[in-house]
């Protein structure tokens, strides 16, 4: 129950306290970290095994948000403080390595969501530190299986987002390109909403697709035949705004046109490539679960809290995505530990109930077998015995 007021809905371990006060059963916020700190290492093995599974997605969302971990905010600043004690007492500048060095330092903290759907069900992970999401995104295909093919990546445009070393299917967010146009639309009434209906024509079609259950293929040429058009009417319409000089570039509309058609082989992969999404709306929507933490909590203290906090917030945000009880997943986890630690692919959110009613079902068996006579003892005359 901490786990899930604390990383589930945002409730700090200081506030719990009180409330715990004022019901007369005190709950110090220390006890609180202790309880959950030693259970993370008992359901930790269910965490690694989502993360494996999750590498295993035909499609990955991630993108990141800022986030604060007083550990590295603090070493910062003694670190700074230290130099410019240093430079003071040599009184000597830095030489033009030791400057570049230190300008190609990375000082940003950022929490990164992760969300792969697989099979008919869905894994959301979260990773805090200096890493951006395309290096933790990194680490996480790195346990994808060799045999696989590449899977399709959906993020914004920014190129922290990609993975350096292994490749993926990149497609760029459709909902991120036409932000830009909603954020002119008061100074551009009628350009922008020529865009923001077309674009409105895709989204209806893909909800078409999906009261269909139409699969990826058969998704694929619906879109080509319905949005494609469409699509390719919008392009031109955008090329002509700039080629005709119809529009500054340097204004806000100019930049949104400018976004869209320098990523538009991206943004379309829709039309071209079996199971790509529309945007990363499913992944933007996982991580208000951590900006709900950061207004409530600011901050994580340490690293190894901030490890902590990412390991429950997957997997509670993992249940809720499949529509299962956090609450009494969590709670098995640490009743189980041992099944768990032995066979973590087990217990998973969406199968591990039917591991317990097996267990269950084997236990009552073995009670039954106990409670009944001998099968020979039956048999017996009465005066044997």
């Amino acid at each position: 129950m901490i786990a899930l007021l604390k990383y589930g809905s945002g409730l700090p371990f200081n506030r719990l306290q009180r409330l715990q006060g004022s019901l007369g059963i005190p709950l110090p916020a220390a006890t609180q970290w202790d309880i959950v700190h030693a259970k993370a290492k008992v359901i930790n093995p269910a965490h690694e095994e989502l993360t494996r599974q999750a590498a295993q997605g035909d499609v990955l969302y991630n993108d990141d948000t800022n986030n604060k971990i007083l550990e590295f905010m603090g070493e910062r600043a003694r670190k700074a403080r230290l130099e410019a004690a240093t430079l003071q007492e040599e009184q000597t500048p830095q030489s033009p390595a030791d400057q570049e060095k230190k300008e190609k330092e990375r000082t940003g903290l950022f929490t990164t969501g992760i969300v792969s759907p697989c099979a008919d069900h869905q894994i959301a992970l979260f990773f805090t530190g200096r890493q951006h999401c395309g290096e933790n995104l990194g680490d996480v295909l790195c346990q994808r299986a060799q045999g696989l093919q590449p899977p399709i990546q959906m993020c914004d445009a920014l190129s922290r987002n990609i993975p350096k070393e292994l490749q993926t299917i990149l497609a760029n967010c459709l909902a991120h390109g036409r932000r830009y146009f909603v954020d002119v639309v008061d100074h551009f009434p009628d350009e922008c909403s020529y865009v923001l209906q077309a674009l409105k024509v895709i989204y209806k079609n893909d909800a078409k697709t999906r009261k269909q259950q139409l699969s990826p293929e058969a998704r694929l040429v619906f879109h080509q035949t319905h949005s494609g058009p469409t699509m390719d009417e919008l392009h031109k319409w955008l090329n002509r705004q700039l080629d005709d000089r119809l529009v500054e570039p340097n204004s806000g509309l100019g930049q949104a046109i400018s976004y869209m058609l320098n990523h538009w082989e991206k943004l379309t992969l829709f039309l071209r490539k079996a199971g790509a999404p529309l945007d990363n709306n499913i992944c933007e929507r996982a991580l208000k679960k951590m900006i709900l933490h950061r207004k409530n909590s600011y901050f994580f203290k340490t690293q190894n809290g901030a490890r902590v906090g990412d390991l429950y917030m997957s997997l509670i945000y993992t249940c809720e995505l499949n529509g299962v009880n956090p609450f009494d997943y969590l709670t098995e986890l640490e009743l189980h530990a041992e099944e768990l630690a032995s066979h973590p692919e087990r217990w998973m959110p969406w199968n591990y109930r039917s591991i317990l009613e097996s267990i269950n079902t084997s236990r009552a068996l073995s009670d039954e077998s106990l409670d009944s006579p001998p099968a020979d003892s039956a048999l017996e005359p009465a005066g044997s015995r």
